[in-house]
């Protein structure tokens, strides 16, 4: 049976996926319902506050097979969670449509299930089977499990640099590197994050409004590294279209535009963002510049992931160096855009679980 429950799990995963970027800060949840091998029920965790996996997947069940319900197998992604949220638990729903069987691919890690949903399947008669595909299902949720287990957001560093490992031109002159298509996939990323960050040099030299433009979706919430408050109002990053988060060091500074954050001076800046973030409820940020901010995280050992787009075709003599990756990061995936080659990095921590 090992087969079939993972050919069945990982149709629990293709269908989690389509919630990227809509359910934070809940997990990617999906599920399926399967009687002697036919899927007669499958739904995923479609927008945060609405319904969870488990619930779309029953009420996708035609009027003809709920009969079935009863003598049918539950595969689910993530442990069904036991705690009255934005919606009421989906074990007690499951217990409550008689399933007499449930596949678990994962516990979830989050303090107010973390195992309580699959002892209540269990202290109601149900057979639970875990662990299958659990490494693939953890991965999954990397950033709700780095935020739970943690206690920080998950950080995806981002960077695109020439053939010789330069961001911008002599003089940090600016320098179109990525190509459309490129553009086009970073939006995309930008889309899938809680948050996404700079620091006040890369927005004084390039005013970006970081915002999703060349992809449908919804715009993070803007974080600035601002220590001297040096960024003027005027900026596009002090648009009305998402949320700024500005931390800075000046003690005496004037309300002003965007959310302020006082820094406390000296070391640990990053880890003091984090804090501040986590305590927000923000899963993820996409850190995206400059040079400083990005080695940085790199230096601190504080990121998950670095998402390097290097154009071959482009050489910067005397150009201005970008990051440099440090001994932790492993290679994970690669692709080429036409001339862009797109890396992913994982931190060694992460590349282990």
């Amino acid at each position: 049976m090992t087969g079939t429950h993972n050919s069945f799990m990982w149709r629990c995963l293709q269908l989690a996926k389509l919630g990227e970027g809509l359910v934070a800060p809940n997990p990617i949840v999906g599920a399926v319902l399967v009687h002697e091998g036919r899927i007669i029920g499958e739904g995923y965790h479609r927008e945060y506050g609405k319904a969870h996996a488990e619930v779309n997947c029953l009420n996708a069940v035609l009027p003809e097979d709920r009969h079935l319900i009863p003598s049918s197998t539950l595969y689910v992604s993530l442990e069904p969670c036991a705690h009255f949220g934005k919606t009421p638990p989906c074990a007690d729903l499951v217990i409550r449509e008689q399933i007499p069987r449930v596949v678990v691919g994962c516990r979830d890690p989050f303090e107010a299930v973390n195992g309580k949903g699959i002892e209540k399947l269990k202290a109601a008669g149900l057979e639970v089977i875990a662990g299958f595909l659990e490494r693939e299902c953890i991965a999954a949720n990397a950033r709700f499990f780095t935020f739970h287990q943690k206690k920080r957001p998950y950080i995806i560093l981002k960077w695109a640099q020439s053939r010789d490992g330069c961001i911008a031109g002599p003089g940090k002159t600016r320098v179109n590197i990525s190509n459309e298509l490129t553009n086009r996939l970073v939006h995309r990323w930008r889309a899938e994050e809680s948050a996404i960050m700079v620091a006040s040099n890369t927005v004084q030299a390039d005013n970006p409004s970081l915002t999703v433009r060349h992809w449908k979706g919804k715009h993070p919430v803007r974080i600035l590294l601002d220590k001297k408050l040096a960024v003027k109002e005027s900026f596009a990053i002090f648009s009305g279209e998402a949320p700024t988060i500005v931390y800075h060091e000046q003690e005496n500074a004037l309300p002003a535009y965007g959310e302020r954050v006082l820094l406390q001076p000296g070391s640990g800046i990053i880890g003091q963002i984090l804090a501040d973030q986590y305590q927000r409820g923000i899963q993820s940020i996409l850190v995206e510049g400059g040079t400083i901010l990005l080695q940085s995280f790199l230096d601190a050992g504080l990121w998950d992931e670095a998402r390097v787009i290097t154009n071959l075709g482009l050489v910067l003599p005397g150009g201005y160096p970008g990051p440099r990756l440090t001994p932790e990061a492993q290679l994970f995936s690669e692709q080429v855009l036409m001339k862009d080659q797109i890396q992913v990095f994982l931190h060694k921590n992460q590349a282990d679980n």
